[in-house]
């Protein structure tokens, strides 16, 4: 995969993030930009945004950037860390690699909303298949 829309075709078939509304928004070397427009399905009883979404689309984005040339990684482990309530209507996950070996990769996701406001980091550890 070499192109944004061969990614998104590719990541099409991640289903429970796309057809929860989650798109990849943008890829690099390492890295990966994903996004999702926030419906009333992504609310908790008390109205807030529900923890899992943040942390599918911090999955989801950390899944497309160390995938998108190869697929091999899998989470091995991710701790999420919440930071803020979403003020805004859209949630934007960045993923950036912060080291990569033969078996074992880090990546550091960050998530905020359209207006800036940090919601979530997430720290993913990840492992290859091959």
């Amino acid at each position: 995969m070499n192109t944004l829309e061969e990614v998104k075709q590719f990541f099409n078939k991640d289903r429970f993030a796309t057809e929860n509304g989650m798109v990849v928004d943008a890829i690099g070397e390492g890295y990966a930009k994903c996004s999702v427009a926030l419906t009333e399905r992504h609310k908790n009883a008390v109205g807030g945004v529900m923890g899992g979404v943040p942390f599918t689309l911090a999955d989801f984005a950390y899944a497309v950037a160390a995938n998108h040339k190869e697929p091999k990684w899998v989470s091995l482990s991710s701790q999420i860390t919440f930071l803020g309530t979403a003020k805004g209507t859209k949630l934007i996950a960045e993923a950036v690699m912060e080291k990569s070996g033969r078996s074992t990769n880090y990546y550091q996701v960050h998530v905020t909303d359209e207006l800036g406001n940090q919601v979530a980091n997430v720290v993913v550890t990840g492992f290859s298949k091959g």
